[in-house]
């Protein structure tokens, strides 16, 4: 863990539980997209900086999920880097409190104000295409969070942040993590049309096609509305429906697991709910979910 590995000429990533990127920009300097989940990540980046003699010149975060800012704090403060973040991803990484309070649907509670979905505020700035390094270009990849973008470097590498996960994460978690179900399904059909000379997505493994795996995440993602639809033809609260899932998946309830299951959950049955596949009645003053 938290091996350095070259992809291309410029182009790096750091073996972590979401993959760190690491670009030269010339003979000292370099730029990480995201940081890692947590201070610990950050020294560990750190060291990994000193042993080859760069400079951190600025951390670019692909979206605000506490394990790719975890690093931020510890790395601004140690080397006086910059940070920018797209859109309202930089409102979370300057506020990180509104991971959990947007997962939970109000004040989080203690279980859920930890690392694991609270990371530390960082100073950061606003992500605009002026400010990207010379070759560099973003890549809008909506879906998983709100503004989640990705990277294309000048040699080449695509960065793709929590855009799709590996078929082994997927067997095991069975429902990723998603916000907006209909811009994750249009962002992964335009991630299968894309060519790069090695594609990095923070939970898979790098590869230079990334098609196969796109389209398995596509597949996932049908089979999940599938199953809630299935469901739903008898009129269920929202409760219930989260709690045939977890039996059906064999997955255990705690806090983290209820808040983004949950809030995932949620954004499907929103979905659904739009494209005309369900629908939403009110009965003793409680809300039920139903087929159309």
């Amino acid at each position: 863990m938290y091996e350095l590995i070259r992809v291309s000429d410029r182009s790096y990533y750091i073996q972590s539980p979401a993959k760190i990127g690491l670009v030269t920009l010339d003979d000292k300097e370099v730029c990480l997209i995201d940081s890692g989940n947590d201070k610990d990540a950050g020294r560990k980046v750190r060291q990994i900086l000193d042993a080859n003699g760069w400079k951190l010149a600025a951390i670019f975060n692909t979206h605000s999920n506490a394990d790719h800012i975890g690093g931020n704090k510890y790395l601004q403060g140690q080397t006086g880097c910059k940070i920018y973040a797209p859109g309202a991803e930089c409102d979370f990484t300057r506020h990180p409190i509104l991971e959990p309070a947007f997962l939970y649907g109000g004040y989080p509670c203690k279980d859920l104000r930890h690392k694991f979905l609270l990371a530390q505020e960082s100073n950061a700035e606003y992500l605009t295409k002026d400010i990207l390094p010379d070759g560099f270009e973003t890549i809008d990849l909506p879906g998983h969070f709100f503004d989640m973008v990705g990277f294309r470097t000048p040699d080449d590498v695509v960065y793709l942040a929590d855009c799709l996960s590996s078929r082994e994460t997927l067997e095991k978690y069975r429902i990723s993590f998603i916000y907006d179900v209909a811009a994750y399904l249009k962002t992964l059909e335009m991630v299968k049309e894309l060519n790069a000379k090695m594609f990095v997505p923070a939970h898979a493994e790098a590869a230079e096609d990334i098609s196969a795996l796109a389209q398995y995440n596509i597949d996932k993602v049908q089979e999940i509305a599938e199953k809630i639809i299935d469901l739903c033809r008898e009129p269920l609260y929202f409760e219930t429906i989260l709690q045939r899932l977890f039996t059906e998946y064999a997955l255990t309830m705690n806090f983290e697991q209820y808040v983004l299951v949950g809030s995932t959950v949620r954004s499907y049955l929103a979905w659904l709910k739009d494209t005309g596949r369900i629908d939403a009645v009110f009965e003793n003053n409680m809300l039920l979910w139903v087929q159309r």
